[in-house]
């Protein structure tokens, strides 16, 4: 597995596996902005020249926020996932981050299981956060 830094080529891809991935995901033009804002940094996994999975971290200051990540269904439970997570809380760290924050569905026990494990810790619950009215919850990890 190939890791490397989003490129604005690599858009459509990021945006049909995004649309793959979740019920409310962010639409091309939202990804776009994010590749040209300075305080973004997005990462994408390829195998055999195809986008399998990407993440995305902005950092203000001394915090960041991991706003993506995502991994193909096919290529799930192989590591993938905590690789792209590694990959953003390294350039979250570069770029001065104390500590990285997060969101996830509280019906989404497998990514929480994946960022427990990656070092997060639950901090408290967005209620109605998702469009769909499901809950959120809020998690952080601190930097050593």
């Amino acid at each position: 597995m190939n890791g490397r830094k989003w490129k604005v080529s690599d858009l459509d891809a990021i945006a049909s596996l995004e649309a793959e991935c979740f019920s409310d995901p962010w639409n091309r033009r939202m990804l776009a902005d994010s590749l040209l804002s300075e305080r973004f940094y997005g990462t994408v996994l390829e195998e055999e020249g195809a986008i399998v999975g990407y993440g995305g971290v902005s950092v203000t200051l001394d915090e960041g926020e991991i706003q993506l990540i995502a991994v193909s269904e096919m290529f799930r439970r192989c590591g993938r996932g905590r690789r792209l997570m590694e990959d953003l809380l390294t350039i979250a760290k570069e770029k001065g981050a104390k500590r990285v924050f997060l969101e996830v569905r509280v019906s989404n026990a497998s990514a929480q299981l994946l960022y427990l494990k990656c070092g997060f810790r639950g901090l408290y619950c967005r209620t109605r956060y998702y469009p769909d009215g499901e809950d959120a919850v809020v998690m952080v990890k601190e930097l050593d």
